[in-house]
């Protein structure tokens, strides 16, 4: 049995429109003959000329968030508490088994920006795909905003997952989901726009606050999901271990069995 591996995530690219102003991530490069010197500083009486072609080592500095890149938010990133009053786990606490499972792919191109899905959408699309959720399903949503990760229409583009979509899916033991678009609500600029008329902060972040009820996890900038079948397939999306975080980072990959 041949088995295939399709990269779901997103490079951590610096100058590049992956998130909102301000909040992209930035990247120092360190080239090898700029490392030279830094080298030597190890081993008194070594040069730059002694070292092979004069060179040192290559390094990358990083400024980033948790939440830069394909990552993994963590309960505790949506609230303080979790399950109806628990402290919400942080993303080192997040047991391994819900990391590597089962995938489930909800194709939702075809919604409006700003779209706030329902749970009817949401059954509508298992009943579709001919597929019924089962504990521990890693559900994944193929947004529009997916093939545009990088331009400038990336973070204000998708449809967003509401409370009552999110805990349809936590309801029936669901503990991780995904997005490819830049947040698993609806992009903030539609939901500003929703709450100058309302003036209903229920609505604001409401998928992810839905965590309170039934704590779970999300991986936020996917990409390739057009790639996958419906079903069929495993996901994992182990997050980099940071104590008491949020959130981190996950090389988040599909594996298909053919």
């Amino acid at each position: 049995m041949a088995r295939r591996l399709i990269d779901i995530s997103v490079a951590i690219t610096a100058d590049i429109a992956s998130d909102p102003p301000g909040m992209e991530p930035r990247i120092q490069y360190t080239a090898h003959k700029e490392s030279a010197e830094q080298v030597c500083a190890y081993f008194p009486g070594l040069t730059p000329a002694d070292l092979p072609d004069g060179e040192g080592w290559a390094m990358e500095r990083l400024d980033i968030t948790t939440h830069n890149g394909t990552h993994v938010d963590a309960p505790y990133h949506y609230a303080s508490t979790m399950n109806e009053g628990k402290r919400a786990i942080t993303i080192d606490e997040v047991p391994l088994e819900w990391c590597f499972q089962r995938g489930v792919k909800l194709d939702f191109r075809h919604m409006a920006d700003g779209h706030v899905v329902s749970a009817q959408e949401i059954a509508d699309e298992l009943a579709r795909i001919g597929h019924t959720l089962q504990p521990l399903d890693i559900v994944v949503v193929n947004t529009s905003a997916g093939v545009k990760y990088g331009q400038p229409d990336y973070v204000p583009s998708g449809c967003g997952m509401g409370r009552e979509a999110t805990l349809y899916l936590t309801s029936r033991g669901v503990r991780v989901c995904g997005t490819d678009s830049w947040s698993w609500d609806a992009p903030f600029g539609f939901t500003a726009k929703r709450y100058a008329e309302s003036k209903d902060a229920r609505i604001i972040w409401e998928g992810h606050k839905a965590g309170r009820d039934i704590g779970y996890c999300q991986i936020e900038k996917l990409s390739n999901l057009e790639q996958l079948p419906a079903t069929g397939f495993m996901v994992s999306c182990f997050p980099v271990k940071i104590t008491k975080a949020s959130g981190g980072w996950t090389r988040a990959v599909a594996i298909i069995e053919d």
